[in-house]
């Protein structure tokens, strides 16, 4: 069966909140889109649930954290996104819940965006591999977080603290979604997107025995590539777009 074109990613739009579960979700793929977004003079802030602490084999999670907190921060300026956020939920561990919800509502309250960005909230990848439980945590509560944003009645707390309902999101746009329905072209952005994930050295170093830039430009070469046909064409950073 044919698959559908993919559409261009809504480009209306002045402030975008990334909401992933650990440093490195959002550089597997979607910072070249980032990265021509603050081109376009858009502003971009990074929300991570947790610090990737349960990330690296070899590293005790207090030395590990601040690690990779460093590169996350470096990582995101390669890309033009000066202002990333922790939410210090525990690596490997996160649940999906009222915490995380609200969590993630003051987030989308405090910064406003009109575009909310997260990862794969199914399952699996593809139906193929297993999907992990930060990631499907993160995903659900951040599709919730956005009514929760908009609902004065629900975390009334929130509300007490001065973070007044936000309902102006229009869309949330899925990374690494097996049903894609919009891409951003990777044109671009996708050197600096290879030189962002690529700021997560300790992380790939410890994850892959290949020659860190080779393991990094392969695999993003790889992803931008896959949905090209798709996109006329143009290697593509695809998402599956809900409108709100």
């Amino acid at each position: 069966m044919t698959q559908q074109p993919l559409e261009p990613l809504p480009a209306d739009w002045s402030r975008a909140l990334a909401v992933v579960a650990h440093p490195d979700d959002l550089e597997y793929g979607a910072a070249a889109a980032v990265a021509d977004w603050t081109d376009g003079g858009r502003e971009v802030v990074y929300l991570l649930a947790s610090r990737g602490e349960a990330g690296i084999d070899t590293l005790p999670p207090d030395e590990c954290a601040p690690v990779r907190e460093r590169e996350q921060r470096a990582s995101a300026a390669v890309v033009g996104v000066r202002t990333v956020e922790f939410l210090d939920h525990r690596d490997g561990v996160i649940e999906y819940g009222i915490g995380l919800r609200r969590d993630i509502a003051a987030a989308i309250r405090r910064h406003r965006p009109e575009l909310v960005v997260t990862l794969n909230h199914r399952d699996t990848w593809g139906g193929v591999a297993w999907n992990t439980p930060d990631h499907r945590a993160v995903g659900r509560a951040t599709l919730d977080a956005v009514a929760d944003a908009g609902n004065r009645w629900i975390f009334p707390e929130l509300t007490e603290q001065g973070l007044e309902p936000w309902d102006g999101v229009r869309w949330t746009a899925v990374a690494g979604s097996d049903r894609p329905t919009h891409a951003v072209d990777a044109t671009a952005g996708f050197e600096r997107s290879v030189e962002s994930l690529l700021a997560h050295r300790t992380y790939i170093e410890a994850l892959s025995d290949d020659e860190p830039e080779t393991y990094c430009r392969t695999f993003l070469d790889g992803m931008v590539r896959a949905e090209a046909d798709r996109f006329g064409g143009r290697p593509a950073v695809p998402f599956e777009l809900f409108a709100h």
